[in-house]
């Protein structure tokens, strides 16, 4: 922390008539809130503390390295010089590799924000107001905020040819001016809400503001939409932060808009900009902009009872679970584009599976269960979460995959690498992803609707959640995803009803994900078992969830057994790449064979159908893990490969006899 506070005091030295105006500015703990519209709320990260043995040490790796790690890289490459420039507090030409680098910063704001509402920390928010300070000097008078245009429109970052050269708005197919401001949107709205402070708000007001005289329909407006996406979810998430209609409604401009020739020249599938959104149906182009439109859509949907968004973004779903998603959660088949493939397109070697795809994956599958509550979406996002997503940061929090294979011969690699983590990025898009989200995991753990507590993932902790009748503190005790079993500790304010719904995990049902784009080789007949207070409860099971409805009394003990045995996975025949091969799983976690664990056989690895294993916790492995071998091979969880340098690695291993599974 002292070295972050130093690297941002150097810069600040430019900027002295700013060191005060954080200071200056007016708490606002209670803003204004529009309804989101979603029926089932998250419980907010504030009220869940984490204590969990797996968790915790990724959240506090985020919290103590991974920020101070992006902050110093940021400085290296002028990411705050930038600003600085733009307000004419320093000298000098646009600094970076691309046109949106004002948003690593915005992200960084945004995980530390997430870190200060689970734990108040005077110094990291002290940080904070310094980094809002030089942002505010690189803002111009009407609003507007994106750097190297303000700097030099002319000449665009060092590695970016895709910019007009002139005039702000002049290419919003590549400018990612809006990209901009929807990262500043979401940033500047976890700020206040983490202190209560107006500083960052401001600056994004002021720049929403901007936008809604800009662009839409009348006189003076442009017509037109992001190329990439993403100010539409933080346009919403500024009308919910202050209820100003205006931002709402220019978010459901752009995405009215999409993909009408009449409207403008159409971006095309790469960006979701062929068809109107409410014609498409199955997941095409960048996948990481595909997810992030189709969360809005969701918000969309939630807010204004849409009825037409609803139906798009669940074929938009369904095309992309049953046909388009890795055995990982991850997503985006293709290095041309970072796109989507075609239907059953899903590479090992080459797969692209962008990490901020995962990220932007599980933003879209919590609004949906927002909305409707359907187990399926925490199947999706439990295996993207403990697979695809995490794997994106190294065990020493200072090492990222861009990409995320399912394979590696050790030499093979493309566009921003793919056999090994690299410490950072001319795109650093991902790395600063991770840092937004991973502080914020806790609020995936719990929901409610009235006087029903949805307990949606399993992780030691501690919560206090208002339901409609009763304030209920709950305490969890497990080591998922090591092994199934879970305790609760119920202790509501008083005695009196409500209901709590437990997720029975996909796996632990028997699928790997929603629909038939893979299934396990064969059905675990153990049962999954619920107790209430040492007694076994039966017939409880409702769509997936263990339901118990009762009036409960304080101290009332609820526990949880699923059953893990290692399972092999198929895929679905029309995945040519994955015919005759299998996958290991165990529990929720997928594993993978690496080099370093199998000398000498590696290239040599095959499963039978009656393969058995042994399952053993390796403490001092990879931070702690549990391996799958026999005498044939030693399997890892595939979210903690190529932490111990280059090497081969594989999910899909061939089976003995081709054909046969």
């Amino acid at each position: 922390m002292k070295k972050m506070i130093w690297i941002v005091a150097s810069l600040l030295v430019l900027v002295t008539s700013c060191k005060k105006e954080a200071e200056k500015q007016a708490e606002t703990k209670d803003g204004i809130y529009a309804e989101s519209g979603y029926p089932i709320e998250p419980v907010n990260i504030q009220n869940v503390k984490i204590k969990d043995e797996f968790w915790l040490p990724i959240i506090q790796r985020v919290q103590e390295k991974t920020i101070e790690y992006a902050l110093e890289k940021c400085r290296e490459e002028g990411r705050f010089d930038n600003f600085l420039i733009a307000g004419g507090k320093m000298e000098g030409s646009v600094k970076g590799a691309m046109p949106f680098d004002d948003t690593d910063v915005y992200k960084i704001i945004e995980g530390a924000s997430n870190s200060l509402i689970s734990a108040p920390n005077p110094k990291l928010e002290t940080l904070l107001d310094s980094l809002v300070s030089i942002i505010k000097v690189g803002q111009e008078a009407d609003g507007y905020l994106t750097t190297w245009r303000t700097i030099d429109p002319a000449n665009p970052p060092a590695n970016w040819v895709n910019v007009e050269k002139g005039e702000r708005w002049e290419s919003l197919a590549a400018s990612h001016e809006l990209y901009n401001a929807g990262h500043l949107f979401e940033a500047a709205v976890v700020h206040h809400k983490a202190t209560g402070k107006r500083n960052f708000l401001d600056i994004a007001i002021k720049n929403a503001d901007l936008m809604v005289e800009t662009f839409g329909e009348g006189e003076g407006k442009i017509a037109a939409v992001p190329g990439h996406q993403i100010i539409e979810t933080g346009l919403i998430q500024m009308y919910q932060s202050t209820g100003k209609k205006e931002y709402f409604d220019l978010a459901k401009y752009f995405l009215d808009h999409r993909g009408k020739p009449e409207h403008h020249e159409l971006f095309g599938a790469y960006s979701q900009d062929h068809l109107p959104v409410v014609d498409q149906d199955e997941v095409v182009g960048h996948a990481v902009r595909a997810v992030y439109m189709y969360a809005a859509m969701t918000d969309i949907a939630a807010i204004e009872k849409d009825s037409a968004y609803l139906k798009a973004v669940n074929a938009l779903w369904d095309n992309m679970v049953n046909k388009k998603m890795y055995i990982t959660g991850g997503i985006g088949a293709k290095h041309d584009g970072e796109a989507f493939g075609e239907n059953y397109e899903l590479p090992n070697l080459t797969a692209y599976n962008e990490t901020c795809a995962s990220i932007g994956d599980v933003y879209w599958n919590h609004r949906l269960h927002n909305l409707t509550g359907d187990v399926k979406y925490f199947d999706v996002i439990e295996r993207t979460l403990y697979n695809g997503l995490i794997s994106g940061l190294s065990l020493d929090g200072q090492k990222f995959f861009y990409p995320n294979a399912l394979e590696s011969d050790g030499v093979y690699k493309f566009n921003q690498g793919a056999c090994t983590r690299k410490d950072w990025f001319d795109c650093s898009c991902c790395p600063t992803n991770v840092i937004r989200f991973i502080p914020a995991m806790p609020g995936l753990i719990y929901s409610k609707q009235d006087n029903t507590l949805f307990v949606n993932l399993y992780s030691a902790n501690t919560a206090k959640v208002e339901l409609m009748n009763h304030t209920v503190a709950v305490e969890q005790e497990t080591s998922y995803p090591w092994n199934g079993k879970v305790k609760f500790t119920v202790k509501p304010d008083e005695a009196g009803e409500f209901t709590i719904k437990l997720r029975i995990p996909g796996w632990a049902r028997n699928e790997v994900l929603p629909g038939d784009l893979y299934q396990y080789a064969s059905k675990d007949e153990a049962a999954n078992k619920l107790f209430l207070n040492g007694e076994q409860l039966e017939g409880v099971v409702d769509n997936g969830y263990f339901t118990v409805t009762r009036t409960w009394e304080p101290g009332d003990e609820v526990e949880l057994e699923f059953p893990m045995s290692v399972r092999k996975v198929i895929a679905n025949p029309m995945v040519e790449e994955d015919k005759g091969k299998m996958s290991l799983e165990y529990g929720p976690v997928v594993y993978a064979v690496e080099e370093i664990d199998n000398k000498g056989k590696f290239d040599d690895i095959q499963l039978s159908a009656n393969e058995e294993f042994k399952v053993e916790m390796q403490p001092d492995l990879l931070k702690g893990v549990n391996t799958i071998s026999n005498e044939k091979l030693t399997a890892i969880p595939y979210y903690v490969w190529s932490n111990r340098g280059i090497g081969k690695m594989k999910v899909w291993l061939p089976t003995e006899k081709q054909g046969n599974y």
